[in-house]
């Protein structure tokens, strides 16, 4: 059944009602599975048009998360989900139905996988391809302790782009793990479409017959090598000229497949039959992301994600999916507007992303600079060393990355680019927290993890126009260079439309106060201080740059009352600990205040909720700032 519209009330659901953990899906029918599939399929529309959050990918997976289930003995079987979008059915299945409509919410379900949310959560995840060495690494310590858990790998195709899954597949093939790939490909990236004949050639290598006469006449041609390799050469290329598994093959796996991943008949006959087979195996699946909802088949991109449906403008329209935003650009849309300005400025500019586009917003800048536009998939690590091969040979490339993504790529940043002091400039996006996406997704180490490294200069903008010009500051800067900025808008700067600069390692006082009390504020949390600053009569600060730090304004705080010092970014090694480190080696003592990030883990919800809990709003920051000095 194909649905137009998202459903205005909770649907009714009797069978999926029945079901609160996978052993009682396990006691149905196989005839009872298509009505179950309706029925989830239609409470997760229901379900994310209340809450919102992620959507097409779960859509996509409906059967094959009802297949798995019911073919494998979960929790004692471990089923890993790959990013973790799709799993939204699995949590439904396993004891959260009800609880899905507080997901993402302030101390509601997690957004991902999380194991301590859930025993069928084997694995927490949030970032991609992390999938394949995790069940690996459980039917390695199932094989060690003897046990009879089998190892199952959920990946999608954007996933398999990325050299870590191709990492664990060679390491699985080494030892021969016993363990299931499954390659949920929904975007058609790797294979033809599936046809007639490809379904019909799986059936059969997925079945006991086909594995009965495979491993026979191994162990016939077992004492004569030569015959041995021929036949796995024509088996190869039997499989290679319907289906594209070749590769998969070579790398140690059993492959079957393209199967249809809509098709629960299918899926439960080829898991039945590839369940106890020992070694690696590989199933590849066509989805479609968006199955059953009819906007979201149309438009898989635009609807990855919701947000809350506001229940008075119900509609199948991509647009009425999505809240009514104000006027205030997003930062990302910042980036946007000035890299396509800078690329009309200076042909040497080049845009890499690794699998962000819409994200980065580089839309524009990929239509209207093509051959200048690269997207290199989920490789982060090859991003940044392209870029550095591009920088080597008079290029500028900019490298347009999410805080918590550039973490993966962080020793190609050290030794490729910043060893051999390339000109790159990293525009890095969600930093901070990142509100109902959670710690996984949170750019909380930037500040710590960059500053630290040789020739790297770093900047935290307050506010949109200081966004555009740090920007092209670090553009023009002839090595490596950082702007981190936050998630969501700005706070209604007027923006210049030229590509200015400002001067290297310049702070600018935005508040002259006479109580003694200096605020040195980096980034977004300048705008929350103001009302300490007024409150106070405090000095305000924005010191714009991470490093270099303004040197001349720190050293002119000898002597005052209280410094503080502010940022979205954790206190341990952060912004604060260098100016700490800078006062110290100047022999300037001075009682001193750091806020920011705390040393834990944030859970998710509103990204001001989340300021407000750890003292980092306005009135947050205030409040500290009045403690303190009630201690010296």
């Amino acid at each position: 059944m194909l649905f137009e519209e998202f459903p205005t009330s909770r649907p009714n659901t009797p069978l999926l009602d029945q079901i609160d953990k996978p052993s009682d899906l396990r006691a149905l029918p196989k005839d009872a599975l298509p009505t179950l599939i309706k029925e989830l399929r239609e409470y997760l529309l229901y379900s994310v048009s209340q809450t919102g959050g992620h959507f097409g990918a779960g859509l996509g997976v409906i059967e094959l998360t009802v297949a798995l289930h019911y073919i494998y003995d979960t929790p004692e079987d471990r089923i890993v989900w790959d990013v973790g979008h799709q799993a939204y059915p699995h949590k439904i299945l396993t004891g959260r139905r009800d609880k899905l409509l507080s997901i993402r919410q302030e101390n509601g379900l997690t957004g991902f996988p999380k194991r301590g949310e859930s025993d069928y959560d084997t694995f927490g995840v949030g970032h991609s391809s992390t999938s394949i060495g995790a069940a690996l690494g459980m039917s390695i310590a199932n094989k060690i302790l003897e046990k009879e858990r089998k190892s199952v790998a959920v990946i999608g195709d954007g996933a398999m782009s990325a050299g870590m899954a191709f990492e664990a597949l060679n390491h699985a093939g080494d030892v021969k793990a016993d363990m299931l790939v499954i390659l949920n490909d929904n975007e058609m990236s790797i294979s033809a479409p599936v046809g007639a004949l490809s379904n019909y050639f799986s059936r059969i290598w997925a079945s006991k017959t086909y594995a009965h006469i495979r491993e026979g006449g191994r162990k016939v041609f077992s004492g004569l090598p030569t015959a041995l390799e021929i036949a796995r050469k024509a088996e190869e290329h039997m499989k290679g000229m319907v289906a594209p598994g070749t590769m998969f093959e070579e790398l140690g796996f059993n492959y079957i497949g393209p199967i249809d991943g809509h098709d629960i008949e299918l899926l439960l006959s080829t898991l039945s039959n590839m369940k106890d087979r020992s070694g690696p195996q590989f199933l590849h699946i066509i989805t479609k992301k968006g199955k059953g909802f009819e906007p979201a088949e149309g438009d898989p991109i635009g609807y990855h994600a919701i947000n809350k449906i506001d229940p008075d403008k119900v509609s199948g329209s991509k647009s009425s999916a999505k809240e009514t935003k104000k006027a205030l650009p997003k930062y990302s849309n910042i980036f946007g507007k000035w890299i396509c300005d800078a690329a009309e400025a200076d042909g040497r500019l080049a845009a890499i992303t690794p699998a962000m586009k819409e994200g980065s917003d580089l839309i524009e800048f990929a239509e209207r600079f093509p051959k200048r536009y690269f997207d290199v998939a989920i490789a982060e690590q090859h991003a940044v060393t392209l870029a550095a091969g591009m920088a080597c040979d008079e290029m500028k490339p900019v490298v347009a990355i999410y805080s918590t993504f550039l973490q993966r790529g962080y020793d190609q940043l050290i030794h490729d680019v910043a060893l051999q002091n390339l000109d790159v400039l990293f525009a890095i996006d969600r930093a901070g927290l990142v509100g109902e996406d959670g710690p996984t997704h949170a750019g909380a180490y930037d500040l710590s993890y960059l500053r630290c490294i040789p020739n790297m200069i770093v900047m935290a903008p307050s506010d949109e126009d200081e966004c555009r010009k740090m920007l092209q500051t670090g553009y023009e800067y002839p090595g490596p260079a950082a702007v981190r900025y936050p998630r969501g808008t700005g706070v209604g700067i007027e923006m210049s439309e030229q590509l200015d600069t400002i001067e290297l390692g310049k702070s600018r006082t935005l508040h002259e106060g006479n109580s003694g009390i200096v605020i040195c504020s980096f980034g977004r949390p300048t705008y929350d201080a103001r009302l300490a600053a007024d409150t106070l009569d405090a000095t305000l600060i924005d010191m714009r740059f991470v490093k270099p730090l303004d040197h001349k304004v720190l050293r002119s705080l000898r002597g005052k009352k209280l410094l503080v010092t502010v940022e979205e970014n954790a206190i341990m090694g952060g912004a604060g600990s260098a100016v700490s480190e800078f006062l110290l080696e100047e022999n300037i003592l001075i009682p001193t205040l750091h806020l920011g990030l705390p040393d834990r883990y944030e859970e998710h919800a509103k990204h001001q909720d989340m300021l407000k809990r750890i003292g980092l709003d306005a009135d947050g920051i205030l409040a500290a700032i009045e403690t303190k000095l009630t201690t010296i």
